[in-house]
């Protein structure tokens, strides 16, 4: 009793002492841990896209303000260039890191001047305009950190644009110097003069290391496949003249050569050439009776008759880009500013962005050797495709050529499409004319199994001169519940449309439009004013489809929205006597094309039928005044592989008082046209892509003798 009183009295004296201590450690520690991860999840989550807004411009450091930097002759030089240099060999990708914007940091070195230990500066020029607009531009861009330690490249202030205006050594001394430098490693340089007499070498040639080079003259033989990025020689033309945009087509000469500094065997090849062909050929060189300058830069001449330049290039289909003494040349650039096809003669010469740019739809490369058949090479492009090319060689310029903005954003895109290329550009954006805002618009291939109901469709009307029926086609129209807002299209330009006071009133917006010309495709184009996916096409006469029949029509849809679903139904047969495709529209359970005078459709298929049309499709239409809804029915067909809807039992539609001085459908040629259209388009498409069915889809009991007031659609018109 008394040994267990004992115990008990300092057992409880003892517990509370130990618990105060373990509880101050453990508290102590808890605390710690505590700070430690609010201290690292600060860190984490601080919006690190937030930066310094000490943006690099000259305006806040003038050329003679930036610190002298004097270089000891025994300063350390790079290496030569390495020419087995690849992104995962010679450069630190991880650097770059996790971006949630998939996008690199550039980084631009402080401006310095670089002397040698006599004062002498290590460029004749300094800092060059070029050079100055290429920074600033990197400056203003997505791409720019001035947090040296999160950049990802690194861009020195030293412009090494034109070999030229170099000291060579020391300006590779000065590039060692750099704080960051570390064997060029995730370094860029700019250079589109390279080379001297009297080699001119198809690289710069100062010292470089691991450095990246974005040079205006590679070879084969210089250029790192995926590791350099070959960009154009700029031309100061592209700032000082302005030519405005010229439409593709036929030039006063087929063939134009503008440059001043040929060598003598391709000028001797040249003159051969305009002596064989004529007038054809326009063979230009320096004006030898004006003085010399600024404004003599800007004139060619050829038998003592000035032209000028570079607006000259705007009169010839061809221009000839030959080599010089460098492989690059300013001629290029010029060349596509005037939406002249470049015919590019300089053997392994890497055109600019290759990488990226297919550079096959926009110039024509030949051998020099073969320079003797230029004429002929050229004669064999087909004058749709000469047009293309064109239309392509200006696009490139406005894009990637224009300024030294885009040439220096065109090339960080590329380095950036290397190190995240799950968010890399794809082929069409680099080289297809964004004229197609693509991202607001979806493709009905990848859309849910059905689009929602509320909002509705489009109607586009067509019409030209019938006032009557076109008020009648209004009038039933709004009457569909789904309908959102009603579209005319006035294709009529020598007539103005009824004032507003005089048409149907309705209780969906109505809008008109007014086109340029009278064509056919207008009725496809993709107007601003079409906000819903549905779009119903109704020609102007279709006055007999009721609301129900419309309304079903637009519920099928809702089910298939990347099918036309339409009411008038044709065929297309082959004609085993005559070898070809026939048109059919006689009455028949088979159906392979849905017209669009009176159908639904997704209006992505707008866009593609407006931008994406295979070959000459949509011009022939527009100059055959027929056939709109047969290209629609292969466009669809070609893309989904899959055959129309045609909705409800009738056949009869159109305004029994249309007459054939009315439209164009009952013109005694439209049958012939028709067939004639079939073979073009599918000799065009490569193959015959519509697909016949036996199908109609009507309302659940339609024919049943059931009462009118229970079925979905009563008013479902007969044959």
């Amino acid at each position: 009793m008394c040994a267990s009183g004992k115990y008990s009295s300092r057992g409880p004296a003892l517990i509370p002492r130990m618990k105060t201590k373990h509880r101050i450690y453990y508290i102590t520690l808890f605390s710690v841990v505590l700070l430690g991860l609010i201290a690292t999840g600060m860190f984490q989550f601080w919006p690190h896209s937030i930066e310094s807004t000490a943006d690099w411009t000259l305006d806040k450091r003038s050329v003679h303000d930036a610190p002298l930097v004097r270089l000891a002759v025994s300063s350390p030089i790079p290496e030569r260039g390495d020419l087995s240099c690849r992104m995962h060999t010679c450069f630190d990708v991880y650097r770059c890191g996790y971006n949630p914007k998939n996008r690199i940091k550039v980084y631009i070195y402080p401006l310095q001047r670089f002397v040698d230990e006599v004062g002498v500066p290590i460029s004749s020029t300094g800092l060059s305009r070029e050079y100055n607009d290429l920074l600033s531009a990197i400056s203003d861009s997505d791409f720019y950190t001035d947090d040296v330690t999160r950049a990802c490249l690194f861009v020195p202030s030293i412009d090494v644009l034109n070999q030229n205006s170099l000291r060579i050594r020391e300006t590779a001394q000065a590039l060692a110097m750099l704080p960051r430098w570390d064997r060029g490693m995730n370094h860029l340089l700019f250079n589109m003069l390279p080379g001297g007499p009297p080699d001119y070498n198809t690289a710069l040639d100062v010292p470089r290391d691991r450095a990246l080079l974005a040079g205006g003259g590679f070879s084969t033989w210089t250029y790192r496949q995926g590791y350099d990025v070959s960009i154009p020689v700029y031309s100061p033309l592209s700032a000082d003249v302005e030519l405005p945009e010229r439409q593709p087509g036929p030039r006063r000469y087929f063939i134009l050569s503008s440059q001043t500094a040929i060598h003598r065997e391709y000028r001797g090849e040249l003159e051969r050439l305009k002596e064989e062909n004529g007038e054809a050929l326009l063979l230009l060189d320096k004006c030898s009776n004006l003085s010399q300058g600024a404004a003599s830069v800007r004139k060619r001449c050829y038998k003592g008759q000035v032209y000028d330049y570079p607006q000259v290039l705007q009169e010839s289909s061809f221009c000839v880009v030959l080599r010089g003494a460098r492989l690059g040349q300013a001629t290029l650039s010029d060349v596509l500013q005037a939406g002249c096809v470049p015919v590019v003669l300089a053997d392994s010469y890497i055109l600019p962005f290759s990488e990226v740019l297919d550079w096959k739809r926009a110039s024509v490369v030949i051998p020099e050797e073969k320079l003797s058949e230029m004429y002929t090479i050229l004669k064999s492009i087909p004058h749709r495709q000469v047009e293309e090319m064109q239309r392509q060689a200006r696009w490139f310029w406005d894009a990637y050529f224009s300024s030294m903005r885009a040439i220096g954003m065109t090339t960080l895109q590329i380095i950036n499409d290397r190190i995240y290329p799950y968010a890399a550009h794809t082929y069409e954006q680099w080289n297809n004319p964004p004229v197609v805002k693509w991202s607001s618009v979806n493709s009905p291939l990848f859309l849910p199994l059905i689009p929602p109901r509320s909002p509705g469709f489009t109607a586009v009307v067509l019409t030209y001169d019938r006032i009557e029926s076109l008020f009648r086609v209004i009038t039933e129209i709004s009457k569909v519940p789904s309908l959102a807002k009603l579209l005319v299209v006035w294709n009529n330009q020598n007539k103005s449309p009824p004032e507003e006071s005089l048409w149907p009133k309705i209780a969906v917006p109505l809008k008109v439009v007014r086109t340029k010309e009278n064509k056919l495709s207008n009725r496809f184009f993709p107007y601003d004013e079409i906000e819903t996916e549905a779009v119903l096409a109704i020609d102007d006469d279709i006055i007999m489809l009721t609301s129900d029949e419309l309304q079903f029509g637009y519920e099928v849809w809702r089910e298939f929205p990347d099918r036309l679903v339409g009411y008038p139904g044709r065929l297309h047969l082959w004609d085993h006597e005559m070898g070809k495709w026939k048109y059919e529209s006689e009455w028949t359970n088979e159906v392979s094309m849905v017209l669009t005078g009176a159908a639904f459709y997704h209006k992505y298929f707008n866009y593609l039928y407006t931008y994406k049309m295979p070959g000459d499709i949509k011009n022939w239409v527009d100059a055959h005044m027929n056939c709109e809804d047969i290209a629609m029915n292969f466009l669809v067909a070609n893309i989904t592989g899959k055959a129309p809807i045609k909705v409800t039992p009738r056949k009869k539609f159109k305004c029994p008082e249309c007459t054939a001085i009315d439209g164009l459908s009952l013109d005694q040629t439209h049958m012939v046209e028709r067939s004639e259209c079939i073979n073009k388009f599918a000799s065009v498409f490569g193959t015959m892509p519509l697909k016949v069915v036996e199908h109609r889809a009507d309302p659940v009991l339609y024919k049943d003798d059931f009462p009118e007031k229970l079925k979905s659609f009563p008013n479902i018109g007969s044959l």
